[in-house]
């Protein structure tokens, strides 16, 4: 890999304690709610950030969700990691998304929507799965942040940008970001994974979430999930006509059943 862009993997701050702690607990089969939930409250930063997004309308709850145990027995332990790991992006890296068009809050507004349509649909799918594929949505975007900080230091944000204007989908993006960087976002945030000792799953399910049969065969659902999200929810819309239709062809060629995705996707649109 280049080495500016190893420089910067390098250079992000490890992961604080307490999301190392977090980490762990999720780890471990033989810990409980009530480990996590002690872990969790010694931060209030945290807890502030996780109830705030736990909150959030587009996971729909109808009632408020007002301390972290109680988001817990909603979420389970994996969402809740997800939302820890955001919280810790969010807080300890300086992000300019310039190159590509939007800023740090939309940024952020992206992932918690691909986090929460993940939830919604693999709820009714295989709950099983999320616990990969909910830190995974929350976090498969975070390579952008290092690829816009190469942009804007080697003096091509502003032609990458106006490639960006043009581009329609995470197909054609992927594609734009290896001409001009030589990594796509996938493949950089595999590597700040690494970097952060995150488990194997979690760094192979995004690393191939553009191309799913690329990877293990066990791995190759959670990749094909990653894309249908990032296809569906992206810098270029939130589950526009083309984007569902595009998730749509996604979901016949990977032989997935389209219901539970239309049940989601209606919940989006209330």
């Amino acid at each position: 890999m280049d080495s500016s862009i190893l420089k910067k993997i390098k250079a992000l701050p490890p992961l604080d304690e307490t999301v190392v702690m977090i980490q762990r607990i999720c780890a471990d089969k033989n810990s409980s709610m009530q480990d996590l939930v002690k872990v969790v409250e010694k931060d209030p930063m945290l807890t502030a950030n996780i109830l705030k997004s736990a909150n959030s309308p587009l996971y729909g709850f109808s009632k408020e969700i007002k301390n972290v145990a109680h988001a817990i027995s909603l979420f389970g332990m994996a969402t809740i990691r997800g939302f820890a790991l955001s919280s810790a992006i969010k807080e300890n890296i300086k992000m300019d998304l310039n190159p590509y068009g939007i800023g740090k809050h939309k940024f952020l507004d992206i992932s918690t929507k691909q986090n929460a349509f993940m939830f919604k649909w693999y709820s009714k799918v295989d709950r099983s799965m999320l616990d990969v594929l909910q830190p995974a949505s929350f976090m498969m975007e975070v390579g952008k942040i290092i690829i816009a900080h190469e942009l804007i230091e080697s003096g091509k944000d502003k032609e990458f940008k106006d490639a960006v204007s043009k581009e329609t989908n995470v197909a054609q993006l992927s594609k734009l970001e290896k001409e001009m960087v030589g990594y796509t976002n996938e493949e950089i945030t595999a590597k700040i994974f690494e970097k952060w000792n995150l488990e194997s799953e979690l760094i192979e399910s995004i690393e191939f979430s553009t191309d799913p049969f690329l990877a293990s065969e066990f791995i190759q659902d959670y990749a094909k999930a990653l894309h249908v999200v990032k296809t569906s929810i992206n810098i270029f819309g939130t589950l526009s006509e083309k984007q569902v239709e595009d998730a749509l062809e996604l979901l016949d060629d990977y032989d997935i059943d389209k219901q539970a995705y239309e049940d989601a996707l209606k919940h989006f649109e209330d």
